[in-house]
């Protein structure tokens, strides 16, 4: 039986991009054995609610499995600490304490707008290259038609996924980009745009037109409306790996495909993602590029190899060493209890 003998809090400020911000959070039992967790690009609010209430939350608790602890202060990287506490405890990878049945992931690399768009077929052939047998390309008005055609006639049997980031207002605009055998149209509308938008959308085009939801009411009210057919799985959005396979499971249930994405970080909100992915409907390519290494604590590192991700099935938990010198190094604050 699990029982959190002492905590540590880490906020990090990782070294590439704008610079983001990662809360990690390390578990110790009686045992000393350790489970890890991290919230990527956290609300302040959340380092709140750890310092105010990790400690009593879990500090002596006793209990069998991390369902029981319900609402966790600190959201998904308590969440995620206790599973890998509970899953290395008992010597199984977390895909496997999750339900997860698959031992490797087909990978899509994200390709942002281009300036034009040779350098766009470069970049693709780039990937190509290197294995991947599926993109996912950015496209908004004014870069969408002609994008989607000069990467399709380079690469005609290439899978490709478009995800418009709720660039759009016009179905018909999305409807015309049916035409390129697309894998599914994400993230199709922004502003006032509901569900009786993206069900016209979907019931105009074949391709599925995939949604992110924040609970599994948001995603039943989704399937009722035939707001689409796939479903954009993000682990760190979802608050808890249990809410993670209610969702998964419903819309397994629904007869939807469903891609899992993960979180930039330094590699452990994407090792979590990773084993989300192996559950039996994730069925399209999964988003798990790998952070630069100047941020990650991982070993190995999480990330695709030939456009294939591996499910870290040989270690217990998360699957992955952490270099904790270099968690400290990089900690802008901690606090332990």
């Amino acid at each position: 039986m699990p029982r959190v003998r002492e905590l540590e809090v880490f906020r990090l400020v990782l070294p590439y991009g704008r610079r983001p911000e990662s809360i990690l959070v390390r578990i110790t039992d009686y045992g000393g054995m350790t489970g890890w967790g991290e919230v990527v690009d956290a609300d302040p609010k959340t380092w709140v609610a750890l310092e105010e209430g990790l400690a009593q939350a879990l500090i002596g608790v006793d209990w069998e499995h991390p369902d029981e602890l319900g609402a966790v202060p600190g959201g998904s990287a308590a969440d995620m600490a206790c599973w890998d506490l509970w899953a290395r405890m008992r010597g199984v990878p977390l895909a496997h304490a999750l339900g997860g049945t698959r031992t490797s992931l087909t990978a899509t690399v994200r390709i942002g707008a281009d300036r034009n768009l040779e350098s766009l077929v470069a970049r693709v052939n780039r990937h190509v290259c290197a294995g991947y047998a599926h993109v996912t390309l950015d496209v908004h008005p004014g870069w969408d038609i002609e994008p989607l055609r000069a990467v399709r006639q380079a690469y005609p049997v290439l899978g490709i996924s478009v995800d418009a980031r709720g660039a759009y207002r016009d179905v018909a605009a999305l409807e015309a980009l049916d035409a390129y055998t697309l894998s599914a149209i994400e993230r199709p509308f922004a502003g006032p745009a509901g569900l009786a938008d993206h069900a016209d959308l979907q019931q105009r085009v074949a391709a599925p037109v995939l949604l992110e939801v924040a609970s599994a009411a948001e995603l039943d009210e989704a399937i009722a409306a035939g707001a689409g057919r796939a479903l954009l799985l993000r682990p760190s959005a979802l608050g808890s790996l249990r809410e993670v396979r209610r969702v998964h499971d419903r819309a397994m249930r629904a007869g939807w495909d469903i891609a899992c994405a993960g979180g930039r970080g330094t590699g452990l909100a994407r090792a979590a993602t990773v084993a989300a992915a192996s559950l039996p409907g994730c069925t399209l390519p999964c988003d798990v590029a790998e952070p630069p290494r100047s941020a990650q604590i991982v070993d190995p590192p999480v990330g695709a190899s030939g456009g294939v991700v591996a499910v870290p099935l040989t270690q217990p938990g998360l699957g992955h060493r952490i270099d904790e010198a270099r968690v400290r190094r990089l900690a802008k604050e901690s606090y332990s209890a």
